[in-house]
């Protein structure tokens, strides 16, 4: 196959959904894998998965990964069923809970060793949500200046745990964080100053998920804050829209795309993402589509 343009390291998880009106959504294909790389494919980047999915994960699912030209090199089948996972949306948030019973979230997260030597030369690698210390792992291994490196937290960041998240944060240049992940001190009141205070290392860009609220991007070379608006949607299920914005964004960047036009490709992509049930609207969208909703309003910069 052709070289990657962006190699895309986390899980393959079997969800089971409850909303807050009460609505369920049992053993559906899931995991933060899943809709980055649609998203990142539907723009035509070429992504690989590095993952571990269970025997029960729906083999529906991972051909349409492979459908779309996601390369699946790097993906490990277990014999056993995988993790599952309880998403609870209640009061403008969201829970995650792992099933009892189930293997941790940890033996379902790759090892550095799991990524195709081949894969290496790619110009990006996005570490999805992963206990904190298989993202320091990874970026310890693949942070060495030589590729494009981003992260996104799934422990979240707090004043107590800032220095820990400091030594990954020192080995990439591209950090996301949803505002359940970003909990240090005043970080609502004054996103800015949070902001700055991810930016160690060699971090050129932190952004900050908002949801429906879109989000602000702070360039840590420049010093400049760019605020994104969310694209107009009709919001069906949310799931997945913060890692469809993020491998769209990271895909655009491995393909030297601008700053702000990765911008509008993330916006675009995730407002895609939440008007259908679980991954379908990212599996049908056409790239001329997005590029219509990429366009349908400025990005704003300060």
């Amino acid at each position: 196959m052709s070289p990657l343009d962006l190699v895309l390291i986390g899980n393959l998880l079997v969800d089971d959904l409850v909303f807050e009106d009460g609505t369920t959504r049992m053993a559906q294909p899931g995991g933060a894998l899943l809709h980055a790389a649609l998203a990142a494919a539907a723009w035509g980047t070429r992504a690989g998965c590095v993952t571990i999915a269970g025997s029960d994960y729906p083999r529906a699912a991972l051909d349409d990964l492979r459908g779309r030209g996601v390369a699946l090199d790097g993906l490990t089948t277990l014999r056993t069923p995988g993790a599952r996972v309880w998403l609870l949306y209640e009061d403008g948030g969201r829970r995650m809970l792992h099933r009892a019973g189930r293997p941790s979230h940890a033996e379902v997260s790759p090892e550095p060793t799991a990524v195709p030597a081949s894969w290496l030369r790619a110009p990006a690698v996005h570490v999805a949500p992963m206990p904190l210390p298989r993202q320091r792992a990874l970026t310890d291994a693949l942070g060495d200046g030589t590729r494009l490196v981003s992260v996104d937290p799934c422990e979240p960041i707090t004043d107590g745990s800032l220095d820990a998240w400091r030594a990954v944060l020192a080995r990439v240049d591209v950090v996301f964080a949803s505002r359940e992940e970003l909990r240090l001190s005043g970080a609502d009141e004054h996103p800015e100053a949070a902001l700055r205070a991810l930016a160690v290392g060699r971090v050129r860009y932190v952004l900050h998920k908002r949801g429906a609220a879109g989000g602000v991007l702070f360039d840590a070379r420049e010093g400049t804050l760019t605020p994104w608006s969310a694209r107009p949607a009709r919001e069906v299920d949310p799931t997945g829209a913060g890692d469809a914005f993020a491998g769209a964004f990271m895909g655009a960047l491995a393909v030297g795309c601008r700053v702000d036009e990765a911008l509008a490709r993330g916006a675009a992509t995730a407002s895609v993402a939440v008007e259908a049930e679980g991954s379908l609207a990212l599996l049908y969208v056409t790239r001329a589509e997005l590029e219509a909703r990429a366009t349908g309003g400025p990005i704003r910069t300060d």
